[in-house]
């Protein structure tokens, strides 16, 4: 490891591999540093992202694809289904990957892009000069580094510090953060063709339980609720009873526990010298909690945008903010709109949500996306959604 990059990316995930190799493909000179031991493991991840989104950063490959499904079923708490294609289901359902081996094909093609990658390497503070960011403190294998870039990409996760340190406000209320558990399950009894969502303030208050195939009798199973419904629920001990009461005869063979910003993205995403991606900079969907295509994206324009400031020797806050403004471009509206909807949603007792997906058992959505969805709910239920029907 050296004393100085181009770049340094904090963090492997999805984000911080596609904003490495991004930046290294151009001939820039880019470490990547992970905090654990291996990359992709612990998953903290439903593991459900959509093909054609996908496609567009790295072709599939059956190692790190569990499950192939074509669509999408969201249960209301009596029972009640509403079903939706593949092509409408929304960022989360498509494949259902195997992320501790995804993560690690994507590091892979960022280290044969040039990338330096270190793993067992933790952050453990930013360098600030003149006001910018001119690189990192970092431990690596028990011995303290100090080494400088001309830009420093926080990709760190829901837990970032990088951001924090260099002055941006991370913070989020209990509110905007939702809590989860998963269970990695076996010796059941599914459907292998569709994700499930299941709705319910006994099932999962304030949010919701998912149910996605791996596999012949495999399932990731698991829920997240709002960080201030959890004083009242543990996410572990609702999740539990439902697959007890549900899949009795079930094997549990890995859990899971983590947290996912709700909040919407973050108010500013850039700093002097400085830029944050996925988790980080809260890029998740605020009603599904789905981030790795948002986090891609981000790393796809943050990495282009860095090149170019590196090329022009300027690397201030309102240059970086051209990445800003492009992602906001690019998924601004939707992420709003999926806000609103959720802070609407998790205030509705079960019979409301009930009355919902009775309004629309009689729609064909196969060639209608969730915003479709949403338009047929607002004017089927004006006065239970009055408050949405200025987003659409």
């Amino acid at each position: 490891m050296k004393e100085e990059y181009d770049v340094i990316v904090v963090g492997s995930g999805p984000a911080g591999s596609i904003t490495a190799k991004t930046i290294a493909s151009h001939g820039l000179d880019v470490l990547m540093i992970e905090k654990r031991q291996e990359i992709g493991d612990p998953v903290r991840c439903a593991e459900g992202v959509a093909k054609l989104q996908l496609k567009r950063h790295i072709e599939p490959d059956t190692r790190w694809i569990a499950a192939e499904v074509k669509g999408s079923r969201i249960f209301a708490p009596d029972g009640t289904p509403v079903e939706l294609s593949e092509d409408v289901s929304g960022a989360e359902v498509g494949y259902t990957l195997e992320r501790k081996i995804f993560d690690r094909a994507l590091a892979n093609e960022a280290a044969l892009a040039g990338v330096e990658v270190r793993v067992k390497t933790r952050a453990t503070g930013v360098i600030i000069e003149d006001g910018y960011v001119r690189g990192i403190t970092a431990m690596h294998i028990g011995e303290e580094r100090e080494i400088r870039a001309k830009i420093v990409i926080g990709a760190d996760g829901v837990e970032s510090k990088i951001g924090r340190w260099a002055g941006i406000d991370t913070t989020l209320q209990p509110s905007e953060l939702e809590s989860g558990a998963q269970f990695l399950v076996t010796n059941i009894d599914i459907s292998q063709d569709f994700c499930e969502f299941y709705l319910g303030n006994a099932i999962a208050p304030t949010g919701y339980l998912w149910v996605f195939p791996k596999g012949e009798r495999s399932a990731n199973i698991g829920l997240a609720i709002g960080g201030d419904a959890c004083s009242k629920n543990r996410p572990i001990d609702l999740l539990r009873d439902f697959v007890e009461t549900r899949y009795d005869d079930s094997r549990i063979l890995e859990i899971v526990v983590g947290g996912v910003p709700t909040s919407g993205p973050l108010d500013e995403m850039v700093a002097d010298g400085l830029m944050l991606v996925g988790d980080a900079a809260r890029q998740s969907d605020p009603l599904t909690g789905g981030g790795i295509i948002n986090a891609m994206d981000a790393g796809k324009i943050a990495g282009e945008v860095a090149v170019h400031a590196i090329e022009e020797g300027n690397v201030s806050k309102a240059r970086l903010r051209e990445y800003d403004t492009i992602w906001r471009e690019k998924h601004g509206k939707r992420l709003k709109r999926s806000l609103a909807v959720k802070n609407r949603f998790v205030t509705m007792a079960d019979d409301d949500l009930n009355k919902l997906a009775y309004s629309v058992k009689d729609v064909d959505f196969s060639t209608m996306d969730v915003f479709g969805l949403l338009v047929i709910l607002v004017r089927r239920n004006p006065k239970m959604l009055w408050s949405l029907r200025k987003l659409f």
